[in-house]
């Protein structure tokens, strides 16, 4: 049932796709930059995204399953948010992304072109995931970290701080420096001089 305060509905136009069917939304209210009457992307239920804040879907981008936009986060382009993914604060999924699995995009962060982040991963702060990197596992990307390229950032590997991951790394372990590794060697070189590190602090504090 509409209530009052609700700034979209769900219209009778809608979509079989793989992940089941979705409709098309379309504004009841002006709020943002969207104006009453305007359709929307397409979602599969309400609970896919809030009635509350100004969070929209755009174009062609589809939320589905129980995955949720909410806040002032925005999804636009031909992206895809799904499973029990979440796309809160004033984050962005845009272009052919997707975020799905129990991933989080959140703060100001902004994950597009063809990148993917899925599994238990989070993309927050001013972190950019783009171009085609994937970003997976427990992996976190934070701060003012860009992560792009064709990068893979997975199981417990954290890149924070000013760093950039890109080119064709695989990344497993944490990240944080104002350098950019466009390189594998550069991330192998950077972890053995960080281990050496840690085994003459450890001899310094005993």
């Amino acid at each position: 049932m509409k209530k009052e305060t609700d700034k979209y509905e769900l219209t009778s136009r809608k979509k079989d796709t793989w992940l089941g069917v979705l409709f098309q939304i379309r504004a009841l209210i002006d709020f943002k930059n969207v104006k009453k009457g305007e359709l929307g992307g397409w979602i599969s239920k309400e609970e896919n995204l809030s009635q509350d804040g100004v969070s929209w879907v755009y174009g062609n981008a589809r939320v589905s399953g129980d995955a949720w936009v909410y806040g002032d986060a925005w999804v636009s382009g031909d992206a895809w948010v799904y499973g029990d993914a979440r796309v809160y604060g004033s984050a962005r999924v845009s272009g052919d992304a997707w975020v799905y699995g129990n991933a989080r995009v959140y703060g100001d962060a902004w994950v597009y072109g063809d990148a993917r982040v899925y599994g238990n991963a989070r993309v927050s702060g001013d972190a950019w995931v783009y171009g085609d990197a994937w970003v997976y596992g427990d992996a976190w990307v934070y701060g003012d970290a860009k992560v792009y390229g064709d990068a893979k950032v997975y199981g417990d590997a954290k890149v924070y701080g000013d760093a950039w991951v890109s080119g064709n790394i695989k990344l497993t372990t944490i990240l944080c420096s104002r350098f950019n590794f466009e390189f594998q060697n550069q991330v192998e070189l950077w972890n053995k001089y960080e281990q050496e590190f840690e085994i003459e602090c450890k001899k310094v504090s005993r």
